[in-house]
């Protein structure tokens, strides 16, 4: 099938690629001349493992292509994605919907023949409705449809979550346009992975509430380690005793300073509001937002005090930026809020992330950024795992002592075992153990 995707974002260039590996013909569009620049070069806009060379593939066997051009890679397409940005919309945290619409009336403008417009991106209720609307007001003569297909994509493992999905949503009760979705997916049907078709409205829904409630139990699981330091239990004992109950499942029990990235605080604040413009409020999602907001400038504190009464002149090593390990976002990411309470109680802040820096020198300029864990560690009173990158899962203790003007570590995500710690002779202060 002849594929056109609407941005070369993360979204867009992970899904627009796995597409061209399904064997489609795929041409990513994106207004950013030189992100399009740099993709014809073989660089890729964002980190995820495996990407550049799936995308590299796919160029050089004819299947991927990519241009500024809307108007001549949307004429004769069969399907076409919008996997354009909605960040949070500044002012009432409502998704902007601005790059979405704004491609909808390109797309309308552009368009040939019978065709099947996909939202890819995450939109609020009810957007597939104006989509809709746009396309029908500038050109009533054309038979198009459209389809909500959301994305499950989760950083640093986006290209299996694509190719290996739990399930592929898809919102549409036009036959026509479920033949062709299913034409689009047919290769994941060899594979047996479930494709669930819902009304568009239900389907734009899924992806809030599915966030939403993963969201709800990193929050559930850390109120539960605070808990568990207050009463001497070890909540990664307690996480793994629900979560070996079939009804829980043991993902997202992992206590840690919070989440963050590209979807669940966006994703969760616009679900919020969709509910107070429908009059139905979601009280435990305001509970899960309140909480992960206030949680991560809690880890800022927990760092100031285990440096000591007087923090003041002290100097952190922050290993790990990004909100997770295996990507460069560093989008509402644990360590913004923690690097910013330990500036504004006088600390010097040393840090190291294996992706993310370049990202981080944006948003945090004031830190010193090292090449390695060790050269962040370089005089420091105290070293801080925020992320749990693999490179920092075996740090040679000693070495790392040798390096800080006092032993002290503070896990944020449970990656070592107390003992150990100990017994290198630092002062170890952990989550919820």
């Amino acid at each position: 099938m002849r594929i056109v995707m609407i941005g070369s974002g993360y979204v867009g260039l992970v899904s627009g690629a796995c597409f061209a590996d399904f064997g489609h013909q795929v041409v990513c569009v994106d207004k950013d001349a030189s992100k399009i620049e740099a993709l014809h070069a073989g660089r890729m806009p964002i980190y995820e493992p495996g990407l550049d060379q799936l995308v590299a593939a796919n160029v050089a066997a004819g299947r991927l292509t990519f241009t500024t051009e809307l108007a001549g890679a949307v004429a004769g397409a069969e399907a076409i994605f919008i996997g354009v940005g909605t960040p949070a919309r500044r002012g009432d945290g409502h998704a902007d919907l601005t790059y979405v619409y704004g491609a909808t009336r390109e797309i309308a403008e552009a368009i040939t023949g019978p065709t099947v417009v996909v939202t890819k991106s995450t939109v609020p209720v009810g957007t597939g409705d104006e989509v809709e609307r746009i396309i029908r007001e500038i050109r009533p003569d054309m038979d198009v449809a459209v389809v909500s297909n959301p994305e499950f994509l989760r950083e640093g493992a986006a290209i299996s979550d694509f190719k290996r999905p739990d399930r592929v949503v898809i919102g549409t009760d036009d036959p026509r346009a479920r033949a062709v979705m299913q034409e689009v997916y047919r290769p994941l049907y060899l594979n047996e992975n479930p494709i669930l078709f819902t009304g568009r409205r239900t389907s734009e829904l899924i992806k809030y509430a599915a966030n939403a409630f993963l969201a709800t139990k990193i929050t559930f699981i850390n109120e539960i380690a605070d808990l568990c330091e207050a009463v001497g239990a070890d909540v990664k004992d307690v996480s793994r005793g629900i979560g070996l109950d079939n009804r829980i499942g043991r993902k997202f029990l992992h206590a840690g300073p919070g989440y963050g990235g590209s979807c669940f605080p966006k994703d969760t604040l616009a679900l919020l509001k969709t509910a107070e413009d429908f009059e139905s409020p979601v009280h435990i999602v305001e509970a899960v937002v309140k909480v992960n907001d206030s949680r991560k400038r809690a880890m800022g504190r927990k760092v100031l005090h285990a440096l000591g009464d007087d923090a003041r002149g002290k100097t952190v090593a922050l290993l790990g930026l990004t909100f997770k390990p295996n990507t460069d976002d560093m989008r509402d990411a644990p360590s913004l809020s923690i690097a910013t309470a330990l500036a504004d109680a006088g600390v010097t802040v040393r840090a190291h992330d294996p992706e993310g820096m370049e990202q981080a020198r944006r948003m945090m300029p004031d830190l010193t950024y090292c090449n390695d864990p060790y050269e962040a560690a370089k005089g420091a009173d105290a070293v801080v795992i925020v992320t749990e990158w693999d490179a920092f899962r075996a740090l040679d203790l000693n070495r790392l002592k040798g390096a800080m003007a006092a032993p002290v570590m503070v896990d944020l995500r449970n990656v070592y075992h107390r003992q150990a710690v100990e017994t290198a002779g630092f002062a170890y202060t952990a989550i919820g153990r």
